[in-house]
């Protein structure tokens, strides 16, 4: 007598995934025809459903062809068509579950209203009711839970108490809400991150308003927004521990955590003096800032790096940095683009000193400035990759982990200057616990041995603290008080910063006028440190330039400043104005590659005319309509009041 074949691996996901199919379709056809009291249990059922076809498509993920009992023919292939089929269910059921939550909001308003117009009867009634609910037990709280787990609606509503958050918030402002981890039953605060307390910071009565500073939003659309990144991780094209990139969101809410903000001069709190721009009269320039944090760091390598499937097509590996206390973002966010080898994908590395023709964008020494009191700053190191998707053609930016490293000790002594390996975090800077990649601890043994290489596989970032030498202390105080950038292009800075001092602190008749000033390198060299590739343009033309000077002309201070001026005209300046040179979009290949070509030509250009007055000059050269902007520096609109950030 023959024995019936058993099912392997696979086929037993294939026939859960029909039973699931089968009951997502008749849950479809029921919610078509539900009336609204049916609502709530439809949901809780498509809540189930969700979490086993969440389950299926973790075993489906685990499956290896070696576990089938007998040769399964096109194995991949039906894997992958596995999954396809699991990722619709997921959709469907994540629709459903949207529509269910609408309905229930809109039910739940209509019963509050109806309750505002009950006669007494009714509202004994009603009280019965209540009564009769409270006595379901725990169930019932569950359920509640899940109705109001949805935090948009939490923000937006003034009348709730409870919501849950990722981590503690103090009020920055009036109006504020801070939360506070609740610590119940023993829990330890990260045990207990996830259960937040709302306190109410404005019990004498004042208005409270829905938070809008760019920390907050951008926050919330890292963590709330993660669709892509759920789905990405369900069809197994990233690991479960990458995110939308916090840094890069808070980059994209507007100019307050970029370069060219900070680069500007800072207003004391009276906004009646310059806060970190001092005039030395003695040495006719500006005088030096020493501050508390003034270093620099040093990316060297990262190290096991998880990668992405072959479904997405990364366009950019990079770290994104800035000086950050826990809470709060305190300096503006610096890019270094990294580079890898085909051979070894998972290892970034850094150039650890850009000269020549090399990009800024991949120098791995930066130097950091900041004068916050605060004693917990550090580095927050944020890993990230900018992506399309081959199906649909969708770009975006995700995190592929974190680190954050303090820079002073308990007792407020700075960290040892030394080479730091740092493990990664998943998630965002606001979750703790998150593993990069939980596959990796999952499949780790029992042994000590493979507990060691399983250590050895988890993703690293190597950074270098260095302290300063005088002559580079005596440079950096020179810079605003308030900066990250690459050691490269620090020479420009410094140019920048002492022909602002000549405007605004010696040539100024009246230190009481808020006029325009009419300097061109004012009003437009800030707008090099979000195009870096013009950075690179001005770095070249000044290399050159410098090449040919005396050593007498190099030790002329006033000299260098008006050359420099020079050079400046006949480099960027003309090339910012210029309808040739496409705008410029981040990791974009194309789009870079046209730029340099169109920069590079000019340069060339520039170099064989002595100067860009005959390309300005030439019929062939057209620029963008004048505006007053490119000209004139208002400094009152462009300083740093009163800076919350710094």
């Amino acid at each position: 007598m023959t024995g019936r074949r058993a099912r392997g691996p696979l086929q037993r996901v294939q026939r859960r995934s029909r039973h699931l199919r089968d009951q997502v379709e008749a849950l479809r056809a029921e919610n078509a025809a539900a009336s609204g009291g049916q609502r709530q249990a439809l949901r809780r059922r498509c809540m189930q459903l969700q979490k086993l076809v969440d389950e299926n498509m973790d075993a489906l993920h685990n499956l290896k062809k070696a576990d089938e009992p007998a040769p399964v023919g096109n194995y991949t292939q039906r894997k992958e068509e596995e999954e396809k089929l699991l990722l619709k269910l997921s959709q469907q059921l994540q629709k459903l579950g949207h529509v269910l939550d609408q309905d229930n909001a809109a039910t739940n308003d209509t019963v509050r209203n109806e309750g505002h117009q009950k006669d007494p009867q009714r509202e004994d009634e009603d009280k019965e009711e209540d009564e009769s609910d409270d006595d379901d037990g725990e169930s019932s709280e569950e359920e509640d839970s899940e109705e109001t787990d949805d935090e948009d609606k939490l923000l937006d509503d003034p009348s709730v108490k409870e919501c849950i958050a990722v981590g503690n918030f103090n009020a920055q402002q009036e109006g504020d809400l801070a939360f506070k981890v609740h610590n119940k039953d023993g829990e330890s605060q990260e045990e207990s991150d996830e259960h937040i307390e709302v306190v109410d910071e404005t019990a004498d009565g004042t208005q409270i308003k829905k938070r809008t500073d760019p920390h907050w939003s951008a926050v919330r659309k890292a963590i709330t927004e993660n669709d892509t990144v759920e789905v990405l991780g369900t069809m197994g094209a990233v690991p479960a521990g990458f995110r939308l990139s916090t840094l890069f969101q808070l980059l994209e809410e507007g100019n307050q955590f970029r370069a060219s903000y900070f680069l500007q001069p800072e207003l004391t709190p009276s906004q009646l003096a310059f806060k970190d721009l001092v005039w030395d009269s003695e040495k006719n320039t500006i005088q030096p800032r020493p501050t508390r944090v003034s270093l620099i760091v040093t990316l060297c390598s990262c190290k096991m790096i998880p990668l992405p499937a072959g479904s997405i097509q990364v366009l950019s590996r990079h770290v994104r940095l800035c000086l950050f206390d826990g809470n709060r973002v305190l300096s503006n966010i610096h890019t270094v683009r990294a580079t890898w080898q085909p051979k070894n994908p998972q290892m970034w590395t850094f150039s650890p000193r850009v000269t020549g023709i090399l990009p800024s964008l991949l120098d791995g020494d930066c130097f950091v400035r900041s004068n916050s009191p605060s004693s917990d700053i550090g580095f927050l190191f944020e890993l990230g990759i900018t992506y399309i998707r081959n199906s649909t053609g969708e770009r975006g930016e995700l995190s592929c982990g974190w680190v954050f490293q303090k820079l002073f000790t308990s007792d407020g002594m700075p960290v040892p200057s030394k080479m730091y390996e740092l493990p990664l975090n998943g998630g965002t800077p606001y979750e703790r616990g998150v593993e990069v990649d939980p596959s990796i601890s999952r499949r780790a043994g029992s042994s000590v041995l493979q507990q060691l290489i399983t250590l050895k596989k988890q993703p690293v970032l190597l950074v270098k603290l260095r302290s300063l030498s005088t002559q580079s202390k005596d440079i950096l105080n020179l810079l605003p008080e308030t900066l990250i950038g690459s050691m490269c292009y620090i020479h420009l800075l410094i140019f920048y910063r002492q022909i602002l001092g000549d405007a605004l602190l010696k040539d100024r008749i009246n230190m009481q006028s808020a006029d325009l000033i009419c300097n061109p390198i004012l009003a437009t060299f800030p707008q090099l440190m979000d195009q870096p590739d013009l950075m690179d343009a001005l770095r070249s033309a000044w290399a050159d330039r410098e090449r040919n000077l005396k050593r007498s002309e190099k030790r002329d201070r006033e000299f260098l400043k008006s050359l420099f001026v020079l050079v400046y005209h006949d480099s960027v300046f003309p090339l910012l104005q210029s309808t040739f040179l496409p705008s410029y979009k981040w990791a974009e290949e194309e789009s870079e590659a046209s730029r340099w070509r169109v920069i590079a030509d000019f340069l060339r250009k520039s170099r064989e005319n002595d100067g860009a007055l005959q390309s300005l000059l030439s019929s062939e050269n057209t620029h963008k309509a004048f505006d007053i902007s490119e000209l004139a520096y208002d400094f009152l609109g462009e300083t740093r009041k009163n800076n919350p950030v710094a």
